[in-house]
């Protein structure tokens, strides 16, 4: 049986606990696309919408909110005519840069593995 490891220790309450707390920011169906297509650079939301077909208009608009008030994308916009606004990672955000790398990594690992067994499946059947 394996020892519990104390270098992580327990989380008690799920309000304190940092993995939750990273989970409620970034987690969720949308976020995770929306913050690595920003990884990128600036957008605009209708960039969004052209890299994230599935995703409904006010489904992009609650998540790009979130995400600002979590302080992770700055909405920046311009007193223009058409008005043109423009989403961007805050500094802080980009701290997220080689977390969001290391997800794309493991989702990466894990269709592979995963593509692997359906292709043993379909040569044992």
């Amino acid at each position: 049986m394996k020892s519990i490891n104390t270098e992580y220790p327990s989380c008690p309450d799920p309000r304190g606990c940092p993995v939750e707390t990273t989970l409620e920011v970034i987690g969720g169906k949308w976020k995770g696309i929306i913050l690595y297509h920003l990884l990128s650079g600036t957008r605009r939301f209708n960039e969004f919408r052209r890299l994230m077909p599935d995703i409904t208009q006010r489904m992009l608009t609650l998540q790009l909110r979130e995400l600002e008030d979590g302080g992770v994308v700055h909405r920046e916009v311009y007193k223009e005519v058409p008005p043109r606004v423009e989403y961007s990672l805050t500094e802080f955000g980009r701290t997220l840069e080689p977390i969001i790398d290391l997800m794309r990594d493991w989702g990466l690992r894990y269709n592979q593995e995963n593509a692997n067994k359906r292709d043993m499946l379909v040569k044992a059947e």
